[in-house]
């Protein structure tokens, strides 16, 4: 009987060579300090007009590019890049829609973006942001050392175009919160209103148009007053119930009111906000309610977007978005009584205070 010797058992498999993942740190710094790139394609996308050029079906880069003189291929490629950050996607067929975020870049969307896209990627800013370390080590803006002179006088005197993106940004952001604004406050027993460097006053107009026994003020410089809501100018439907003051509430705030408004102002260098808030309690009675409305760096949904600008009020102007604590100290030491701080809107708190007696 032949025995049968048993098969050679099959040789060991070579072990694979170990997968790392992907060091998750190392792929999320490369994509930050390339950020001025996805910056730079927003801006490029704004002004190109791509979210308005794009409508609700479905549309090739090439078809995009017919309808807006650009060449095809940089534009595919553009729109790839954004698509990457959820701005605009694309679709399986290589045909792109419209996302949450590009709809916003629309000029006609109810809650645009676009300006503001457009005011904080204007050419100024690549000059002024390589010198952040200039201003971390000085504490100090460093935009008379680039141009010249000082930030806004800049923007007046040689940069027209960057001043009109300015104005409509801001607009468009006064317009979008001067609603919560409105819908928040109580105005039990006023009956007299002062908007202190309101811009157009869409605050005060919207107040007014609430509360039809109220009257109101509105101070900001002569530019910005000759600008006015509509509503508010001679002959406007809220003009006999308003009084457009020129005039600078860093130097002196001369209205008598109930309630004193303070919205988005005291960002400046530290001595200008503190001036402004010494002027209204100089020209308020003793019991008089001053309300601060600011975006907080330490309490905001948005943290990256206001830390952002926090750092580039610092490049521009030496100045800054508050926290609760330095707020409620500048507001203190100035003579008012700070009282409920409470949240308007997702980005904006409101900090409620009296004028102190004296």
């Amino acid at each position: 009987m032949t025995m049968t010797q048993p098969a050679a058992a099959p040789p060991a498999a070579t072990p694979a060579p170990p997968q790392h993942a992907p060091d998750q740190s190392v792929m999320r710094l490369r994509e930050l300090v390339f950020g001025a790139a996805c910056a730079a394609a927003i801006r490029a996308a704004a002004r190109i007009g791509v979210a308005d050029a794009l409508e609700e079906e479905p549309a090739t880069a090439e078809e995009l590019a017919a309808a807006l003189r650009t060449e095809p291929r940089p534009l595919n490629r553009l729109l790839r890049a954004l698509s990457s950050y959820g701005i605009f996607a694309e679709q399986p067929d290589g045909r792109f829609v419209h996302t949450g975020m590009s709809r916003m870049l629309r000029e006609d969307a109810p809650d645009s973006l676009r300006n503001i896209a457009l005011w904080c990627t204007e050419p100024w800013t690549w000059e002024a942001w390589p010198r952040l370390d200039d201003a971390v080590r000085t504490g100090q803006d460093v935009f008379a050392d680039l141009y010249g002179k000082r930030f806004f006088d800049y923007l007046h005197d040689d940069a027209p175009e960057s001043a009109a993106v300015f104005d409509k940004a801001m607009t468009r952001s006064s317009m979008q919160s001067a609603r919560d604004v409105v819908d928040s406050l109580d105005l039990t027993g006023t009956t007299t209103v002062a908007d202190i460097g309101g811009g157009q006053g869409h605050v005060l107009a919207g107040l007014l148009e609430k509360h039809p026994a109220l009257h109101g003020t509105l101070l900001d410089l002569p530019k910005v007053v000759a600008n006015a809501d509509p509503r508010l100018r001679p002959g406007g439907a809220l003009a006999d119930r308003a009084t457009l003051l020129p005039g600078d509430c860093r130097r002196e705030i001369p209205v008598d009111a109930d309630l004193y408004i303070i919205k988005n102002i005291l960002e400046w260098d530290d001595d200008s906000t503190r001036r402004t808030l010494r002027n209204v309690v100089s020209a308020a009675r003793p019991g008089a309610r001053v309300l601060v409305i600011e975006n907080l760096v330490d309490d905001s949904v948005s943290m990256r977007f206001t830390t952002a600008m926090d750092l580039l009020l610092l490049l521009n102007v030496g100045g800054q978005k508050h926290t609760r604590e330095s707020l409620v100290t500048r507001m203190t030491e100035a003579g008012l009584a700070v009282g409920d701080v409470r949240p308007v809107n997702p980005y904006l708190h409101a900090f409620d205070s009296t004028v102190r007696g004296s």
